[in-house]
């Protein structure tokens, strides 16, 4: 499908010159010569406008207040303004107003064609997250958690099948991939769902404070044990209790688990008699348990009676784009008083499925909360984001891996070769052609991933009736 680009000029000249000039470049081009016009047709016709170009300079609307009536309208449509040639002030004001990009006049093609093209791709990638945002109720979520990749969606499956039975579960992945709002479904699916969810953290409290939480104690167990009181396993009757962190168990306590599990009785600490419970146990850990196990310090008999169903939870920098998806929620989260901030650049998406996320989704909500703190427009810009999202490289560069799924095709490697050397000169674009041996063009070009354009002959006054100025 042809791209759509309406150009808003009260040149009449100067549109028509454009106009011919996109057209043969493959757009779909509607010219307008009114700044009011192009708002009322923006109104009726903006599910079909890719992107806006205008001028600056126009009779009753200047091209900063048409942005901020674009961006008022809540259209999600890329501007671009064309500002005269040394004239700063007009660019920074436009940007300010919510344009996407400016280009300066005299007008060259391909510069302006490689705008245009960049900014319709920021026109598809806030349609994405604005369809991720309406997906949010439908099959990204699951329970209160979100997602569709392919490795959710086999926890989801797993999830499904387990909550059904009373099977014990080990819930594993990395700090902050969403374990405990896991167990938190298993709970839900399941034939205990009317019963209690206690959650527990194993690594918060010393060995005598856990065993007397889990097991409870009588009345003058210890010093200030002055009444009797049920511990979690007795509280969850009926329900589920979910031992967060188990691998961080101290080994005393975990032989006395260990033996809770097999005789499904607790002691209270200080008491003589055993307690039967009928509570359904859900474990999870950070750790690599098999590891511990074979250092000695997870006991092998206690981690093969919790192992008994598996669930993995993928880190978040494997679930593709189901960053966008969760970046999208914790955005709408985030303003819990009305969404002032509507989306993200396309700089920023490309930053978020980069970045590695070590602290996954815990470190997303943290950064995404920042951002809508710090944001001065309506879409997350980079600079909104802490310092390692924005110093955020590329994966390394796979020359002398022998493993095909890690090669990567040659255009690829050229197009990260100059995007280093871009960064490495603070984004200087004509010191970083110096660099490279190209010019500036052909940089801007690589970067996008595209193919030569046709180059068309000069646009020339007396061919079109007016140079591109």
């Amino acid at each position: 499908m042809r791209k759509h680009v309406l150009v808003v000029d009260d040149d009449p000249n100067l549109g028509a010159v454009l106009e011919a000039e996109l057209t043969k470049r493959d757009y779909r081009v509607t010219l307008s010569l009114s700044p009011h016009d192009a708002l009322t047709l923006l109104g009726t016709a903006a599910d079909d406008i890719d992107v806006i170009l205008t001028d600056f300079q126009m009779q009753g609307v200047s091209g900063a207040e048409l942005c901020a009536k674009v961006v008022e309208s809540g259209r999600n449509v890329p501007v671009i303004v064309m500002t005269s040639f040394g004239s700063m002030d007009s660019a920074v004001a436009a940007i300010r107003a919510g344009a996407y990009d400016y280009v300066t006049k005299p007008l060259d093609a391909d510069d302006l064609a490689l705008t245009l093209d960049r900014g319709v791709k920021e026109r598809a990638l806030r349609e994405e997250v604005r369809r991720l945002r309406l997906g949010l109720e439908g099959s990204d979520r699951f329970e209160d958690m979100i997602g569709s990749s392919p490795q959710m969606a086999k926890a989801y499956d797993l999830i499904s099948r387990v909550a059904k039975s009373e099977a014990t579960v080990l819930i594993t992945g990395e700090s902050g991939t969403g374990k405990e709002l896991a167990a938190k479904a298993i709970h839900a699916r399941s034939q205990r769902s009317a019963g209690p969810f206690i959650a527990i953290n194993c690594a918060a409290m010393p060995e005598p404070l856990l065993e007397s939480e889990l097991f409870g104690h009588v009345k003058g167990a210890f010093t200030d044990a002055r009444q009797s009181r049920r511990g979690l396993f007795l509280k969850a009757a009926g329900g589920t209790l979910f031992l967060d962190e188990i691998g961080e168990m101290p080994a005393g306590m975990q032989a006395k688990l260990l033996r809770a599990l097999q005789e499904r009785t607790v002691r209270p600490v200080g008491g003589d008699e055993e307690i039967e419970f009928d509570t359904r146990i859900v474990a999870a850990t950070n750790r690599d348990l098999e590891h511990e196990v074979a250092e000695k310090r997870f006991r092998e008999d206690l981690f093969y009676r919790i192992n008994v169903v598996r669930v993995e939870l993928p880190p978040l920098r494997a679930r593709g784009r189901d960053i966008l998806t969760l970046a999208n929620y914790l955005l709408t989260r985030s303003q819990p008083n009305g969404q002032r901030v509507v989306g993200f650049t396309s700089a920023v998406v490309d930053a978020m499925l980069t970045y590695s996320w070590p602290g996954n989704v815990r470190e997303l909500q943290n950064c995404m909360e920042r951002a809508v703190a710090l944001a001065e427009f309506d879409h997350l810009r980079l600079e909104d984001f802490p310092e390692k999202l924005r110093d955020v490289k590329e994966a390394p560069m796979a020359i002398e891996s022998n493993d095909p799924a890690e090669l990567i095709t040659a255009a690829e490697l050229e197009r990260r070769y100059i995007a280093h050397v871009v960064a490495a000169v603070k984004g200087n674009k004509t010191l970083a052609a110096r660099v490279l041996g190209l010019d500036r063009r052909t940089i801007y070009r690589k970067l996008e991933g595209r193919e030569p354009p046709q180059r068309s002959p000069s646009v020339a006054p007396e061919e079109h009736g007016s140079a591109l100025s």
